[in-house]
């Protein structure tokens, strides 16, 4: 279920922020959260 994926992508992002990852790792995923938050707004 989207609202599922959006959850994990959420945790991932927040523990990527933590561990002080590349900025670049941090985008992508943020980008990723973006659009499953856009889909999800839609449905």
């Amino acid at each position: 279920m989207l609202n599922d994926e959006i959850c994990k992508l959420r945790d991932e992002l927040n523990k990527s922020i933590e561990e002080e990852k590349d900025y670049s790792v941090i985008y992508e995923l943020s980008v990723k959260l973006d659009k499953l938050i856009a889909e999800y707004y839609k449905a």
